[in-house]
């Protein structure tokens, strides 16, 4: 199991664009209409990497406590599917069912999205704020497979709490740890 951390792009790093396939709605889906009224948490995710299973259902857990709260989800699964058939779209559709996904989890087939965001691995976690700028990435909380922390969200949850109650957000900030995207050669 590879452990390839986040690039840890800079704070304040504008959001890029994007149009993308949802594997949830079965619609092509642009950015502009995707990101938060508070604030927005974009994630790297797949189906098949061990670390974004062990983080799953936290994910949903999370997105369920803080969308009604203006905060927006986004998942964009970039591997390359000729490799990693598993992440294929009628794969990650399946998925969205079995997670129970409420957020759209897009398809980012040539993988330029995660090139323009510089993500690294599964999972990568990216909040932006209400005007599309950077002010978190990295992990979900200290949870990893086999290191018996359990898994809560801390780290992610601290820094929607921050937003929703106007507190200053933590500079400290930890890489996230994962499987790395699988890039198309």
């Amino acid at each position: 199991m590879a452990r390839t951390p986040s690039n840890m792009v800079p704070i304040g790093f504008n959001a890029p664009d994007f149009e993308l396939y949802d594997t949830n709605s079965k619609k092509i889906l642009n950015s502009e209409n995707l990101f938060g009224e508070k604030c927005t948490l974009l994630m790297f995710i797949c189906n098949h990497c061990p670390f974004v299973i062990h983080v799953n259902k936290e994910i949903v857990k999370i997105a369920n406590d803080y969308q009604c709260k203006g905060i927006s989800f986004i998942a964009i699964s970039s591997n390359d599917v000729n490799n990693y058939p598993e992440d294929s779209p009628d794969e990650m559709s399946k998925m969205v069912l079995k997670e129970k996904y409420p957020f759209p989890y897009l398809y980012d087939e040539t993988q330029q999205v995660a090139k323009d965001y510089d993500a690294a691995c599964t999972p990568d976690f990216y909040i932006f704020n209400n005007n599309k700028k950077l002010i978190y990435r990295g992990q979900l909380d200290d949870s990893r497979p086999g290191n018996n922390i359990p898994v809560s969200g801390n780290d992610i949850r601290d820094v929607f709490d921050c937003i929703l109650f106007s507190r200053e957000i933590n500079s400290y900030q930890k890489p996230s740890i994962g499987c790395n995207i699988k890039w198309i050669v």
